[in-house]
């Protein structure tokens, strides 16, 4: 073997290692990550968007858009970078979204003017979205889901305001946040639970079913069999069918992990395709 085959030899080798080495990296969204500026916070937060190849070709077409929440001790890019938001962007023809919503639980804190968030994402990031993007501006074209804090979060703002959001779904979602008094800062948010029972009770998402009206919105849930939130995911369902209310209700193999959500998210984003393009 002479010296320019050996060199040659010794850089097929060194690409195919580095081309290994970087799989992992492909799985990563390319997306812009804008700056949203918070009137109802006073300060700038940023934002994950994703855009269909297509939108880059195509300067006519208006897209749906699905706005999808990270969990807590979590920000903005945790989709983007556990999920190829590409892919699926490309796959189900929509935006994705990815708000910031701190360690919020996407409440308007009653307790902490620094911690708006169900305005931040069901006003300001939706407004800024329609005013940047070519969005299909109305309920009808928007959805909005997320996994744990992010689910409960997805439902609290989406139930709160069928006027903007025609698709709410949850994965994994804390939805009864009173059976976790001392858990994921919670009570930074609306004070100790017990010294105010009735507003922890009134800030749970299963606290909001007897304002729903049935066939308002499409809804999907899920949860995975071994996750410690299945219990109040069944508590949910069974008011919700209670209460009339149709919904899709899945339990799935799996826990409160990655692997679990970046797997629902497909079936999220399939529900939700076909609310959109039953409204076409």
């Amino acid at each position: 073997m002479n010296i320019k085959q050996l060199s040659l030899l010794i850089l097929l080798v060194v690409t195919g290692l580095t081309a290994g080495a970087r799989m992992p990296v492909m799985a990563m969204t390319q997306g812009d990550t804008v700056v949203i500026h918070s009137a109802s916070m006073k300060r700038d937060i940023k934002c994950a968007v994703v855009t269909p190849r297509q939108y880059s070709f195509d300067a006519v077409t208006r897209w749906p858009v699905v706005y999808l929440l990270h969990g807590a001790d979590g920000c903005y890019a945790d989709w983007p970078r556990k999920a190829n938001l590409d892919s699926l962007t490309n796959r189900y023809g929509v935006i994705i979204v990815c708000p910031d919503g701190q360690d919020s639980w996407y409440y308007d804190s009653p307790i902490d003017p620094k911690m708006q968030f169900e305005t931040h994402v069901g006003s300001e990031v939706v407004n800024y979205i329609d005013a940047h993007y070519r969005t299909i501006a109305t309920r009808e074209g928007r959805a909005i889901t997320g996994l744990s804090m992010g689910g409960h979060g997805a439902l609290w703002i989406g139930w709160r305001h069928p006027d903007v959001f025609g698709a709410t779904g949850s994965m994994s979602g804390g939805v009864n946040i009173t059976r976790f008094p001392d858990r994921w800062l919670i009570q930074q948010r609306l004070g100790k639970y017990k010294e105010y029972p009735e507003r922890w009770a009134a800030h749970a998402v299963v606290s909001l079913v007897p304002t729903l009206q049935p066939g308002r919105q499409a809804i999907t849930i899920d949860d995975g069999d071994k996750d410690f939130f299945l219990e109040v995911n069944n508590e949910l369902h069974d008011k919700l069918l209670q209460a009339g209310i149709p919904h899709d209700y899945t339990i799935r193999p799996g826990g409160h992990t990655w692997v679990y959500w970046v797997n629902s998210l497909d079936y999220h984003l399939l529900f939700f395709k076909k609310y959109f393009d039953s409204n076409r």
